[in-house]
C-alpha cells in the first residue's frame, strides 16, 4: 500500500497542502475543487484534475475530503455517491463529535470505509514529522492506509474505533489555545501601558508558559482520581494575587473580563467549602450543566 493513488476533494489552502504532501511522497494524486483555477500548481508539480467530483472519486481508493463543514462534505460528493462502494472516505472536515458519527453512518449506508480526522497543524505543517493528525474509526482500514496518510504529517494517530472522538480533542485543544491567546494578548496590553513591547516580553512569557504547564499533570491526576488536594497553592491563597491583577488592569483601562470570571470560579468554590483544595476543583464548575 506504499504507492496507493489518492484523491483530494477540497483546494482551499489546507486541501492544496493535502495534495502537494501526496504528490510529494510520490503518490498518484488526483485533485478535484469545485471552484475552477485552484489546482494549477498542484498539476505543475504532477497531480492530476478530474474535470468532476465523481472522475477524482474514482480515481483513487482513498478519497479525501477537506472543505469548509459536513454539509458541504455531503452536497459536494453526492453526485458521486454511487460511486462510493469500495472505497475509503478520509474527511479531515473541521466539525464536532455528533457531525463525525453522522457522517460516518451516510458513508456505511454508500458501503464506504470512514475514517474522521482532526488536522492539529497550519497548511505549511502539513507533511511534517512533528505534525499531529488524530484519527477515529476502523483499526482494521487504519492500519491499511496508515503508511498512506502518514505522509500528511509524521504524528498521525488513532485514537479511538469512535469517529467522534478526534474532533472533540479537537475542539478541547483549540480551547487551550484561545485561552492562552487571550491570556497573553491580556499581558501583553497591560506591559504596553507602560510602552514595553511584546517581543520584549515574549522570551520571559514563554518560560512562564512551560513552567505553568508541569503543574497540569498533578492536576490531571486530581481530576481523574476525583480528589483536590492542594500540593501547589490553594484555592484562597490564589484570590490576593488575582485581585491585584484586576485591580492593575483597571486603573490602566484594560479590560478584566475573562480575569473576573475566573475570580467568579474561585469564590463560587470557596463558598462551597472548597477554600483548600488546589484549582483542579475548578474542574467540578464545568462538569455541572449550564443553567
Amino acid at each position: 500500500m506504499n504507492n496507493t493513488a489518492v484523491a483530494v476533494i477540497g483546494l482551499g489552502m489546507m486541501g492544496q497542502a493535502l495534495a502537494a504532501a501526496f504528490v510529494n511522497a510520490a503518490r498518484p494524486t488526483t485533485v478535484w475543487n469545485r471552484t475552477q483555477g485552484k489546482a494549477e500548481h498542484l498539476i505543475e508539480m504532477g497531480a492530476s484534475q478530474a474535470p468532476t467530483v465523481t472522475a477524482a472519486v474514482t480515481a483513487a481508493p482513498l478519497v479525501i475530503i477537506c472543505v469548509r463543514d459536513y454539509d458541504a462534505v455531503r452536497e459536494l460528493l453526492a453526485p458521486a455517491e454511487a460511486h462510493l462502494s469500495g472505497r475509503v472516505l478520509v474527511n479531515l472536515t473541521s466539525g464536532a463529535s455528533d457531525e463525525a458519527r453522522a457522517m460516518a453512518e451516510w458513508a456505511a449506508e454508500r458501503g464506504a470505509g470512514y475514517l474522521d480526522g482532526a488536522i492539529m497543524m497550519t497548511p505549511p505543517g502539513i507533511g511534517a514529522p512533528q505534525t499531529v493528525i488524530l484519527y477515529g474509526g476502523s483499526p482494521e482500514l487504519y492500519e491499511v492506509h496508515e503508511k498512506t496518510l502518514a505522509v500528511l504529517g509524521g504524528g498521525t494517530t488513532l485514537l479511538s474505533y469512535d469517529v467522534g472522538i478526534p474532533s472533540l480533542y479537537d475542539v478541547a485543544l483549540l480551547g487551550i489555545m484561545w485561552s492562552t491567546f487571550n491570556g497573553f494578548m491580556h499581558a501583553a496590553a497591560l506591559l504596553n501601558t507602560e510602552k514595553i513591547a511584546a517581543t520584549d516580553f515574549m522570551p520571559l512569557a514563554g518560560d512562564w508558559l512551560t513552567g505553568v504547564a508541569s503543574f497540569l499533570t498533578a492536576y490531571a491526576h486530581q481530576i481523574d482520581e476525583g480528589e483536590y488536594a492542594a500540593s501547589d497553592a490553594t484555592l484562597e491563597t490564589q484570590l490576593p494575587p488575582l485581585s491585584h491583577l484586576l485591580h492593575e488592569s483597571r486603573i490602566r483601562g484594560i479590560d478584566a473580563t475573562m480575569h473576573e470570571y475566573t475570580k467568579t470560579l474561585i469564590d463560587e468554590a470557596i463558598a462551597n467549602g472548597h477554600a483548600l483544595d488546589s484549582y483542579a476543583r475548578i474542574i467540578e464548575h464545568f462538569r455541572t450543566p449550564a443553567a
